[in-house]
């Protein structure tokens, strides 16, 4: 085999341990479509540049990229490297507390070693965006850190919560993924005590300690990790569901950035369903939906939709 097909591979092989804790050696060599043996021949070429890969015991055997050690320079590809670079970008508004500054920092970095194609690139996009900072409570970066680490290990967490009412208790958790939904962050996790699915406002958790042997990740309702907090988070206060036809078919709308239920009508139409505790973020919601549609309720969001509309048609100087 030649050595670019090798330098591939190697990159191949360095891309998958940087993705999971642990992996075994059957899995690479399925992954990478090669035997196990050239996966061991592999992890030793990555040794040799540097790369701290450290075998893993246990009945199958397998290998794990050693955290907390100094990495030789990272290889991207080009659309890694710009998706960084955006994502950077938006986490100077993204309302996890001193990160901004942290953001800046790396992005200036990033550029310095980036190949000049791809800082035009960059800087093309940097100049052609805006954010606008998170109104939102601040997270604490290592909190954030250590709970999206158990979700992508599939760690038990143990944290102290205080609800919506001020009442704290500890909590033990499954925990599934973290998003970051109307400038709050979020942990949509299975709560083990209460036997059910249970949505964490970030912001108010502490001293989270992930420990305990990996649990099976279970299948998340509706397969939308987002979209299922936005429906089911809480924040006190009434909340409204907006039913709305959608002149669009199903599978259109579910392959759109929409947080909601979807299901099919007819062939060109489908039934959308979304709530929230605020009218107005609703109200945003539902108008930003990407075809013609029609709100049946509740009625205090077709009354809120139409105040908007007018305030809308006179900001433009419209009757």
């Amino acid at each position: 085999m030649g050595t670019e097909s090798t330098s591939k591979r190697l990159l191949a092989l360095l891309a998958l341990l940087q993705t999971r804790r642990d992996w075994r050696s059957g899995e690479l060599a399925a992954r990478l479509e090669v035997s196990e043996r050239t996966v061991r021949r592999d992890v030793e070429r990555l040794r040799d540049l540097g790369y701290p890969v450290d075998s893993v015991s246990g009945p199958y055997g397998g290998y794990r990229l050693q955290a907390g050690t100094a990495m030789p320079p990272l290889l991207l590809e080009d659309e890694e490297a710009v998706a960084i670079a955006v994502g950077l970008r938006a986490a100077t508004s993204a309302g996890v507390a001193g990160i901004e500054e942290t953001a800046v920092r790396a992005m200036v970095k990033l550029e310095q070693v980036l190949p000049a194609h791809l800082r035009g690139r960059i800087q093309a996009v940097g100049r052609a965006t805006s954010t606008l900072p998170s109104a939102g409570p601040r997270v604490d970066p290592e909190l954030l850190t250590v709970v999206a680490a158990a979700c992508r290990d599939h760690e038990p967490l143990r944290f102290d919560y205080t609800d919506r009412n001020g009442v704290d208790a500890r909590r033990e958790v499954e925990p599934h993924a973290v998003a970051n939904i109307g400038r709050r962050w979020y942990l949509l996790a299975w709560d083990r005590r209460r036997d059910d699915w249970r949505t964490f406002r970030l912001d108010r958790m502490s001293r989270p300690w992930p420990g305990g042997a990996p649990f099976t990740p279970r299948e998340i309702p509706g397969g939308d990790a987002a979209g299922y907090i936005a429906t089911h988070r809480s924040s006190g206060g009434p909340v409204y569901e907006a039913d709305v036809t959608v002149h669009m078919p199903a599978h259109e709308l579910a392959g759109r950035d929409v947080w909601g239920a979807i299901e099919p009508i007819d062939a060109t139409r489908c039934r959308f369903r979304t709530t929230d505790h605020n009218l107005d973020w609703l109200a945003v919601r539902v108008g930003l939906l990407p075809a013609e549609f029609e709100v049946h309720g509740p009625p205090e969001l077709a009354e809120h939709m139409a105040a908007m509309a007018g305030r809308w048609r006179r900001a433009v100087g419209g009757t």
